[in-house]
């Protein structure tokens, strides 16, 4: 017999979505083997995500809409529920940078989030999340969803090179990824530069840092530690922050140039054969 655990809709968007479903499903006359049936998976899935035990993926909130003719009402809440997943201190930032109209960031030890492949996301995520590893996943994912958007954020990116040279996930996921930025140059909206060992000290020794720019609203920037986030609309900090800015892409290669640096790395240091 199933175990029907109960649920408060209110405690979070995973238990709301839970709660929802089996609600629907219920009212729609099908029971978890049946509904599971028609959405091309088996009933105990349908029955992890009713109790919350389970995450929800965006192909199956499609199908979830379809069976129960619900207009799309689980396509639009898995964004939520996705969002959800990520650690509650990053979260208020991942709304910002979903409304931003421009991102600029520098990057000093890690490919740029928006950016990742899902290789290089679970290799990073696994050092601190392992337990809940495929929720952390989906959650970046979800992030990359604003890229896709028929009128995206302009996003310029600075990495430093240490980025392309430190080996994330083992050679081939370094190689996919690397090959991953260089698909980005093909779309207008993505800018992205290297910023060469060469150059020394700069305005981004103090560590990774990102801007955000609205339609309406103020500017925001962010930093982060270890296990925390700082988010502020402080005039000072912004103009301050956007001249350092402006200086490291004035440091860095032009974007041609990075491209031929990355695809050089791609190359000597992850090609096929090549020895790290």
């Amino acid at each position: 017999m199933v175990n029907i655990r109960s649920l408060d809709p209110s405690a979070s968007p995973l238990d709301y979505y839970g709660a929802e479903l089996r609600r629907l499903r219920e009212g729609a006359g099908l029971n978890q083997a049946q509904l599971g049936a028609i959405v091309f998976c088996t009933a105990s899935l349908v029955g992890q995500i009713e109790t919350a035990k389970k995450v929800p993926t965006r192909e199956f909130s499609e199908r979830i809409d379809a069976a129960l003719m619900t207009g799309g009402f689980f396509t639009r809440l898995v964004g939520l529920v996705l969002r959800s997943q990520l650690p509650s201190w990053f979260q208020e930032y991942a709304e910002m940078e979903a409304k931003a109209a421009y991102i600029s960031t520098y990057q000093c030890q890690l490919v740029y989030g928006l950016l990742q492949t899902p290789d290089y996301a679970r290799a990073v995520l696994s050092i601190d999340y392992t337990d809940r590893l495929d929720e952390m996943l989906a959650g970046r994912m979800e992030r990359q969803r604003i890229l896709q958007r028929a009128h995206p954020p302009v996003l310029w990116v600075v990495l430093d090179e240490a980025v392309l040279h430190r080996e994330v996930g083992g050679q081939e996921v370094m190689r996919a990824q690397l090959a991953h930025l260089l698909s980005f140059a093909s779309k207008p909206w993505v800018q992205l530069q290297v910023l060469p060992f060469k150059v020394g000290e700069h305005a981004g020794v103090v560590g990774t840092f990102t801007l955000l720019r609205f339609e309406k609203d103020p500017d925001l920037f962010y930093s982060e530690t270890y296990d925390s986030g700082h988010m502020t609309a402080s005039s000072q900090v912004i103009r301050e922050r956007s001249v350092g800015y402006s200086r490291l892409q004035a440091a860095a290669l032009s974007v041609e140039e990075s491209a031929e640096l990355i695809a050089r790395v791609m190359e000597e240091r992850y090609g096929h054969g090549a020895v790290a």
